[in-house]
């Protein structure tokens, strides 16, 4: 099938797709989304959420449920398990979203080059899985930053400027070969950026009448302390 054009026949989910979350909820069980309370569960079941809505089938949606089962629970055997349970279609799908098989994870940097520069050789399922992951990630940093300010950028290893970076990256891979989520991955990047400059102009803004009021108040105390001479 061709995952960017959708249709008025639902696919078919059935067993298999259940089965799929009952695996993910166990492997990521007890694990949270970064620095917060937010059980991991929620953003694989948006994810998969993203990829049905975007016209996906159901093998699509497994693997959006599992794409960081490898990453995150255990590496190439979990690759392997998710290859023999669920068939080489996901496996596939799961193993082109992930950018990391050992713990410790390789350097963050190395690592966002290397998996940009393999997303250029994806295939259309894979792309529209990663855009999905991507899209949920970006709307959730833009909500908690609009929450929390510049103290999200902690979470990440790639600090602010990395996180940044990487996301832009992205949205101009996708954007070589557009599905149903890469315009709404490059409104969620928008504005995101936008939030951060406004933030950013407010916080110089904020400091500059700081710096006026401090100056002024100290030509008061000056004019005071002449004037009783």
């Amino acid at each position: 099938m061709k995952p960017e054009k959708n249709s008025l026949q639902p696919p078919k989910l059935g067993p298999r797709l259940q089965r799929a979350f009952r695996y993910a909820a166990d492997k990521h069980e007890g694990q949270t989304r970064k620095q917060t309370a937010v059980p991991y569960i929620s953003h694989l079941m948006a994810v998969a959420g993203l990829v049905l809505e975007a016209g996906g089938d159901e093998e699509m949606a497994m693997a959006a449920l599992l794409h960081d089962v490898v990453e995150d629970c255990g590496g190439m055997p979990i690759l392997r398990e998710v290859r023999k349970l669920f068939g080489e279609r996901v496996a596939k799908i799961v193993d082109g979203c992930t950018d990391a098989y050992t713990e410790p994870k390789p350097e963050w940097l190395q690592r966002k080059k290397e998996y940009l520069s393999e997303l250029k050789h994806a295939d259309a399922e894979t792309r529209l899985v990663s855009s999905a992951d991507k899209l949920h990630n970006v709307r959730t940093i833009l909500a908690d930053y609009r929450q929390q300010g510049e103290a999200v950028w902690e979470r990440f290893t790639g600090k602010k400027d990395g996180t940044l970076w990487y996301y832009r990256a992205l949205r101009d891979e996708y954007e070589r070969s557009p599905n149903r989520l890469t315009q709404e991955l490059e409104i969620a990047v928008s504005e995101l950026e936008d939030a951060v400059a406004m933030k950013a102009r407010l916080s110089k803004q904020l400091k500059k009448n700081v710096g006026k009021r401090s100056a002024t108040t100290s030509h008061k105390h000056k004019t005071a302390a002449n004037s009783g001479r």
